[in-house]
């Protein structure tokens, strides 16, 4: 581990900067994998289920997926918490997370713990909170259209 920098340091916001960088492309990456996994095994599933008329098991795998999507996010949380541990900058296990849960939700209900020269770090890990959240957002979106295709199915047929 580097050495606290005393006073302000470009050599320390550099690094900084470059592990928050390699944080933000992990989670990503992981993001946008798990999330376009758990996607196509929906549409999948759904397609599948229309051409059955099973409406029933679409809504099921509806809110499932959303589950899952929770999951990715708190699994994010615990990367984020992960590289904070493995660079020495929050001792405890369960302070880094909850301080990793809350620069991720953008909610700041931890104080900034971080040590000096790492402060910035919050920052990156806010960014990936937020385009992940807002990614998942954008999919659950997409997703909501075949749900409500298979509510209009399921209760048109019973109008006839």
């Amino acid at each position: 581990m580097l050495p606290p920098p005393q006073g302000f340091s470009f050599t320390f916001l550099f690094i900084d900067i470059i592990c928050g960088l390699i944080g933000l492309t992990i989670i990503l990456i992981f993001h946008g994998s798990a999330l376009n996994h758990i996607v196509m095994r929906f549409e999948r599933l759904t397609k599948a289920n229309l051409a059955l008329k099973q409406y029933n098991r679409i809504f099921f795998h509806f809110y499932v997926t959303f589950i899952f999507f929770a999951l990715i996010h708190i699994s994010e949380i615990f990367i984020w918490s992960g590289i904070i541990i493995w660079l020495h900058l929050i001792p405890s296990t369960v302070q880094s997370i909850l301080f990793a849960g809350s620069c991720y939700t953008t909610v700041g209900f931890v104080s900034d713990i971080l040590p000096t020269g790492w402060k910035s770090l919050s920052f990156f890990i806010a960014f990936t909170g937020l385009f992940s959240l807002a990614w998942t957002t954008s999919v659950m979106i997409g997703m909501t259209s075949l749900y409500k295709e298979a509510w209009n199915l399921k209760y048109d047929r019973r109008k006839l």
